[in-house]
């Protein structure tokens, strides 16, 4: 188990340009999970690579949940403005 107690709420850039939605306490292994291992979600295994294209860090995992289901209910086009604000300095490959 981690010791950062961060949490992180991502989206991922799927090969065929939908947004995956979710949250880790660890964004690097987690991104590598999604592209390369079983560990990565079912929806992103079918569409590989996946890329990292935004995040935010909240305190706990609770605040990251709730996070996350704001951003999963967001349209595509409001998702896709979040990703052109965010800098690509913080791109994660």
């Amino acid at each position: 188990m981690t010791q950062n107690n961060t949490w992180t709420v991502y989206f991922l850039r799927c090969n065929d340009n939908s947004l995956y939605t979710g949250i880790t306490t660890d964004i690097k292994r987690r991104l590598h999970q999604h592209n390369n291992t079983k560990l990565g979600a079912k929806y992103t295994r079918a569409r590989r690579p996946v890329k990292l294209v935004y995040s935010e860090t909240t305190l706990d995992k609770s605040t990251a949940s709730k996070r996350e289901y704001q951003l999963r209910t967001l349209t595509k086009k409001e998702k896709e403005k979040l990703v052109l604000a965010y800098p690509a300095s913080s791109i994660i490959n």
